[in-house]
């Protein structure tokens, strides 16, 4: 097929692509017609036809567009009267391009972005997010990981690509008392050709925005994956923003097997570890017995193996800007929201951590 007017399309494609990324959208319209309207019908759909795929469509679509623009911009170089004429042309094909990909972008995940928020949409006591609060949750933490300890390695986890059915069904029951009350289809975990990007910067997992995959990091140890498996899949609910994607991660995981509730927790104890004070978190870490004490170790020698400093922190300024360019005000910071949202929202008329 041939475009008529090859010019006006790619205006029209860049000034839509700018009217998107600045012009204010209501959050309820957001929610209301985009994530539990098109979205909601939309990703059934896409990470079904994906899930049939055993390899990343990402990487293809990446490898894809790359081989394309390389391809054209030697020709261009080649075979344009000037070199400064060619680099124009370049240059203005990729502006046209990083347009229409921005726009698919957010057609197919991205406005999830502006939806409302679960502490503004949902019951939420901010009087209840308080120190002795914080402590009692990193007391409850300890308890849990030691009495799921045994159990959790005696069941095993399931191998990395496959979908761990008791953790959809937790996944599904945690997402509807966040008040996400629509059918969402889990992803086929996957590796990626962006791996070693992801073991080097820390990354332990991505939501592809374009067919809706979840793409996984090989080095994550098998206590940790079920964890950041929900993590991507509450990506994949429309839950865009980080922390919310870790509170009903935890959610799904707590209400799950043991080795499952055990990842959770494992997550869990981490970020409230940090939120309460350095007497209470000494006092409870001496608490915690010594198999969870060794898992944690194993993250952390993990990370010090795998992450590079300096590429971990470059990737976590871009994907910061990101972040706020997406209207995600706290950036990176987002991710602390899990221990605010695990203290102060209620799930199904209850405290979050009651009966977890």
């Amino acid at each position: 097929m041939r475009i008529a007017n090859p010019r006006a399309w790619s205006i029209g494609c860049v000034a839509a692509a700018l009217a998107a990324a600045v012009v204010p959208l209501p959050a309820a319209a957001v929610d209301r017609w985009y994530s539990a309207g098109a979205y909601a019908t939309l990703q059934p759909w896409l990470t079904s036809l994906s899930n049939r795929i055993t390899f990343s469509l990402l990487d293809v679509l990446l490898a894809g567009v790359a081989i394309l623009w390389v391809a054209l911009a030697v020709r261009d170089l080649l075979h344009t009267p000037s070199r400064g004429r060619g680099a124009l042309i370049i240059g203005a094909r990729t502006i046209v391009w990083a347009a229409a990909l921005y726009l698919l972008f957010l057609v197919l995940w991205g406005l999830n972005y502006r939806r409302p928020r679960l502490r503004d949409s949902g019951p939420y006591e901010a009087s209840a997010v308080t120190a002795d609060a914080a402590a009692a949750a990193l007391r409850q933490a300890v308890t849990r990981l030691n009495g799921l300890y045994d159990r959790a390695h005696a069941a095993g986890w399931p191998a990395p690509g496959e979908v761990d059915a008791d953790l959809a069904h937790a996944f599904a029951q945690a997402i509807r008392g966040a008040g996400i009350a629509r059918d969402v289809v889990p992803a086929r975990p996957k590796r990626t050709l962006l791996n070693w990007y992801f073991r080097r910067a820390g990354v332990d997992g991505m939501t592809d925005p374009f067919f809706l995959e979840t793409l996984i990091a090989g080095g994550i140890l098998p206590f940790e994956r079920p964890f950041v498996v929900a993590h991507e899949w509450s990506h994949l609910a429309g839950i865009a923003d980080e922390g919310e994607a870790n509170f009903t991660a935890w959610l799904s995981c707590a209400g799950g097997s043991p080795p499952n509730a055990y990842s959770g927790w494992l997550f869990l104890y981490s970020e409230l570890a940090r939120a309460v004070n350095r007497s209470d978190r000494a006092a409870l870490s001496a608490a915690l017995g010594a198999g969870p004490r060794a898992d944690l170790r194993a993250i952390g020698e993990r990370y010090v193996r795998d992450v590079n400093p300096r590429v971990a922190s470059a990737g976590w300024r871009v994907y910061d800007s990101y972040l706020k360019a997406n209207r995600v005000e706290g950036g990176t910071t987002s991710y602390d929201e899990v221990v605010r949202l695990v203290l102060g929202l209620r799930v199904n008329g209850r405290p979050a951590l009651d009966g977890r």
